[in-house]
């Protein structure tokens, strides 16, 4: 079974409306693979979620950079839903570290997310210390567990692998790593959730992508799209989502 290519982008900053409607344009100028071929997320800060939900082109789509538990949270699921965001970008690696959320904290918001309709992208990754005593495995395997042990449907699931060593760093990870840590991800999947989820859901690469890095790991046969940071906000991200080509070729 194919799947969908898919390109989120998490943009960085808060910018203000003027900046926002120029990124909203250049994608909505943007000539790309259709949506049979590309499935194209955008995750703009709190703030300007309305603004960019209002103006993009409507075979992208909007995604809230986190939200929580509970009808009556800051920013709850039940929220979005009223609001018309379609998906939510959870357990973000750099969130984990500096908001301290564990792992099952983070499996509670996927979880209950999924429970009111939205759709989920969710973020495991290992740090630079994991990587390096061999504990990459154990690392994403503890994270997607806890969210593995709440849900049975994995249809409205992406999961993104951000190796964190590899996001602002002097540090880049290859395709082929890339490359191997999805393919590794992927049998874990097979071996402890399901072979059908394991070949049905996507998984994303969050390290560092750029456009003149992309093609080579979109290439990759378990990478089936990216999560992308700060080119997102830039022209260059149209390059990434017609990356997408590469697979379907």
């Amino acid at each position: 079974m194919a799947r969908k290519f898919f390109v989120g982008g998490e943009w960085k900053h808060n910018e203000s409306p003027k900046k926002v409607k120029k990124i909203v344009s250049t994608l909505n100028e943007a000539e790309v693979p259709c949506h049979d071929v590309v499935e194209v997320v955008v995750g703009p800060p709190f703030i300007s979620l309305t603004l960019v939900k209002s103006l993009l082109r409507s075979d992208f789509h909007v995604a809230a950079r986190n939200c929580w538990v509970g009808e009556k949270a800051p920013i709850s699921p039940e929220m979005l839903v009223k609001m018309d965001i379609p998906w939510v970008i959870l357990g973000e690696t750099k969130r984990r570290a500096v908001s301290k959320e564990t792992y099952e904290r983070v499996g509670d918001k996927v979880v209950h997310a999924l429970s009111q309709g939205l759709k989920v992208i969710a973020c495991v990754g290992e740090t630079l210390q994991q990587r390096q005593s061999g504990s990459t495995m154990s690392v994403l395997a503890a994270q997607t567990k806890a969210i593995a042990e709440k849900i049975t449907n994995w249809d409205n699931v992406v999961l993104a692998y951000e190796p964190v060593w590899a996001i602002g760093t002097d540090k880049v990870a290859t395709p082929a790593l890339a490359q191997e840590s999805h393919c590794e991800f992927r049998k874990w999947l097979s071996e402890n959730v399901g072979a059908a989820v394991a070949t049905s859901t996507r998984i994303i690469y969050g390290g560092f992508v750029n456009g003149a890095t992309y093609q080579e790991f979109a290439e990759q046969p378990d990478v089936d799209g990216f999560l992308v940071g700060e080119a997102s906000m830039k022209p260059e991200f149209i390059d990434i989502i017609k990356s997408a080509t590469v697979k379907k070729n």
